[in-house]
């Protein structure tokens, strides 16, 4: 555990950096196959230029599947872009598993799980890189809580009374060995599982070869759009099911260990491009990357019917399309709103009911 974050969930770029060149280094030694980042901060040049994407990507090219926080700022609608273009760096790499997070709705169901209100959606600012590239579960997700922690503290929302934990208990007492917390945060480590359990039975995958089959075998069966209710003020959000919002879909790990499929390129996100001329929304695809494949990573067996490059009409006159926030050369969020080069937890996002 490369701790890089204080207690109020803050820290900085130099040190995610340290710890991910310090799990390179000591990859051989632990085997190290998987670093989970849920964390990340308004992305503020080009993941060309940005150290944290460079930090990501040196590990990726060492053998390590990085996988990395959407952001939980689907719902700023500041610039009036809907939560569109909000993805926090280092989730803004093309090379790394950006996940975004679904509410299961209290069923394993997953044609009853919706997306998250809070959940950042793509494309990049700046670079416009299609992500998120996953979605999974993270809202109301209960896990240990360590002692005291200011987080479980600072948070009554969090707690877990005894009664949901102990069969037969009716005590509203919280628990003092579980909490709950909310944000992609918790959907990462969640995808972070599925790339161990595919390691595990498969050790000699490639991080590329990992992203493309999860997203491959991705359920990718979704409602056209779906309405969220802030338990606490009662404003609702209406968020749209495509590509920049769900990604290649929600993870089917049974799917993802049955398949065979090897990918032999690159497992780069594709970049989104905008004709404000036509109104047209088309993707570019690295010369090497596995998607070009269409017997085997073809796009329409990645993103499904969501893929209908081309059409502006995915998307919707209500989303992205046009929004001169998202197309245009400016990041969403301004390096004043973050506090410069700070980082910060990407816990406990608004609640969805």
């Amino acid at each position: 555990n490369l701790r890089v974050l204080d207690k109020n969930g803050a820290g900085t770029d130099a040190a995610v950096i340290a710890a991910v060149n310090r799990a390179i280094q000591l990859k051989d030694k632990y085997n190290i196959r998987v670093i989970n980042l849920s964390l990340g901060r308004a992305v503020m040049s080009s993941y060309l230029k940005d150290p944290l994407c460079q930090a990501v990507e040196a590990a990726w090219k060492a053998g390590i599947v990085v996988v990395v926080a959407a952001g939980n700022d689907g719902r700023n609608n500041s610039v009036n872009n809907n939560g569109y273009g909000t993805i926090n760096s280092p989730g803004n790499d093309p090379y790394v598993i950006t996940v975004g997070a679904m509410k299961t709705n209290g069923t394993s169901n997953r044609s009853l799980a919706q997306i998250t209100s809070y959940s950042s959606k793509g494309p990049t600012a700046i670079d416009h890189i299609v992500k998120p590239d996953l979605v999974a579960p993270g809202n109301h997700i209960a896990s240990l809580l360590s002692g005291y922690t200011l987080l479980a503290n600072g948070f009554p929302s969090t707690a877990i009374p005894t009664s949901a934990l102990m069969q037969g208990s009716t005590s509203q007492v919280p628990s003092l060995s579980y909490f709950m917390l909310n944000g992609t945060s918790m959907a990462t480590p969640v995808t972070s599982g599925a790339v161990a359990l595919l390691l595990q039975k498969t050790p000699g995958l490639t991080p590329d070869q990992v992203k493309a089959r999860l997203m491959k075998t991705a359920s990718k069966t979704f409602p056209q759009l779906s309405i969220a209710t802030d338990p606490v003020t009662g404003q609702t959000f209406t968020s749209y099911y495509d590509i920049f919002t769900v990604g290649a879909g929600y993870p089917n790990v049974w799917a993802a260990l049955k398949n065979s499929t090897t990918a032999t390129g690159t497992a780069l996100s594709p970049t989104a491009v905008y004709d404000p001329a036509t109104g047209k929304t088309t993707v570019t695809f690295g010369k090497s990357a596995v998607w070009g494949d269409t017997a085997k990573f073809g796009v329409s067996a990645v993103w499904g019917d969501s893929a209908v490059w081309g059409d502006s009409a995915v998307w919707g006159d209500t989303t992205v399309a046009g929004s001169s926030a998202v197309w245009g050369d400016s990041s969403i969020l301004s390096s004043s709103q973050v506090g410069g080069a700070s980082l910060s937890v990407l816990a406990n996002g608004d609640r969805d009911n």
